[in-house]
């Protein structure tokens, strides 16, 4: 069980380390016990090799940094998630209209830290974008048809996965949908685009993995596109932008596709030259924040991260330590029957909570994730960074719909 990091912690040296150890090994109790009887707690074990680098940059921009008065565009998500797409184009003016999620759990998450949102999902509606029938009428009743607004949507991975053994037959009329009728497994992202199509936002944005676009030889994306071009937007090249480029201390790609029919090209973010380390934003101490609790490893695990060095991994729990100068390696989501599997801090040989990976993911420390830590662990790790997400909004804004991008006072 997951147990409340102390706040309160004593310096701890290598010779009291390894007698903590030893008073395990011998009284054969776990080391959670054997830290108890001493006094300290798994946030003050170190490394064998700690502290031989520190960040000694300047902090990365939070999201309030990105905060823009009301620019008064409507956004409609799609597989929301935990909201970090959402969160971004909030903080940059937008207004939010409706979010559509099928999983109830990540759905408590978002009415909980945002409870003024319309969230379609469980219990009181399915969420489902595959069922698009049902998407469409309960829109009907808040948008009109050529909606003045922005779709945003990261159709989910794993229909994808099972779609590319699928192989299109293209002597079928139709043949994007030929292998991806099945009822439970449908093409999700052809179903985003049908709604699309049916709405005909102003802007829309898609997210995804970058192996969507060479997924079977990158022609589901390119039909996808194809369909909408043909409806009038002008779809911008599909580009793969890496997180770290953008201010977020971690190196993540994400797909984006962003269309617009306002008779202006959409645009992207500018990069920065600077990264910014996963020092930047992991300390020992992880404050009153929630979130913040943290497997409790046994001992044995516990001896083979205190060896690794700045950036090695271990090979038998295939755990990375992070190296504080540089950006963390990709916060990783998990399956559906499991959390995800999160990198071991710089400097305390454990893994991170999942408070410090929505760090690494630039959530702020009040957005608060319901369920199991397994669970949240999820929802952190399919997110977008909000920061990201936030400065995609600006240029949409900027470049779409014209809007200076003016600051809150």
């Amino acid at each position: 069980m997951p147990r409340k990091m102390s706040v309160n912690h004593k310096t701890m040296t290598h010779d009291v380390q390894q007698e903590i150890f030893r008073f395990a090994e011998n009284k054969k109790i776990q080391l959670k016990d054997s830290l108890k009887h001493y006094g300290y707690t798994f946030d003050d074990l170190i490394y064998d090799e700690s502290h031989k680098k520190q960040w000694d940059g300047s902090k990365p921009k939070t999201l309030e940094d990105y905060e823009a008065r009301s620019n008064g565009i409507p956004l409609v998500s799609f597989f929301t998630g935990c909201g970090g797409i959402d969160l971004g184009f909030e903080t940059a003016g937008y207004k939010h209209i409706a979010a559509f999620e099928f999983n109830e759990l990540f759905c408590k998450t978002l009415r909980k830290n945002r409870p003024d949102w319309k969230v379609f999902g469980p219990p009181t509606h399915s969420g489902d974008v595959s069922n698009v029938n049902e998407v469409v009428k309960t829109l009907e009743k808040i948008i009109p048809i050529d909606f003045e607004g922005v779709f945003v949507g990261g159709p989910p991975c794993q229909p994808f996965s099972i779609a590319s053994n699928q192989r299109f037959s293209k002597a079928g009329d139709n043949f994007k949908r030929v292998g991806f009728e099945h009822e439970t497994n449908g093409n999700l992202l052809f179903d985003y685009v049908s709604i699309i199509k049916h709405f005909n936002p102003l802007c829309f944005l898609i997210e995804n993995v970058p192996g969507l676009r060479d997924l079977d030889g990158g022609e589901q994306l390119s039909e996808a596109i194809r369909e909408l071009k043909e409806m009038g937007y002008v779809v911008g090249e599909p580009k793969v932008l890496n997180a770290a480029d953008y201010g977020v201390p971690q190196f993540r790609e994400r797909l984006f596709v962003i269309g617009s029919r306002s008779g202006y090209s959409p645009t992207y973010p500018e990069p920065s030259n600077i990264h910014y380390g996963a020092g930047s934003v992991l300390g020992r101490c992880q404050g009153n924040a929630k979130n913040t609790e943290t497997r409790v490893h046994k001992l044995s695990s516990i001896q083979r991260y205190c060896k690794l060095g700045y950036g090695q991994r271990d090979q038998l729990g295939r755990v990375d330590r992070l190296d504080p100068c540089i950006p963390s390696k990709t916060v990783i989501a998990g399956g559906t029957n499991g959390g995800g599997r999160s990198h071991l801090h710089p400097e305390i040989p454990r893994t991170l909570s999942v408070r410090e990976c929505a760090r690494l993911q630039t959530f702020p420390d009040d957005y608060v994730f319901v369920g199991s830590t397994a669970r949240q662990f999820t929802q952190v790790g399919n997110a977008v960074p909000p920061v990201l997400a936030a400065q995609l909004a600006l240029a949409i804004a900027s470049s779409v719909f014209r809007v200076k991008n003016v600051r809150a006072a």
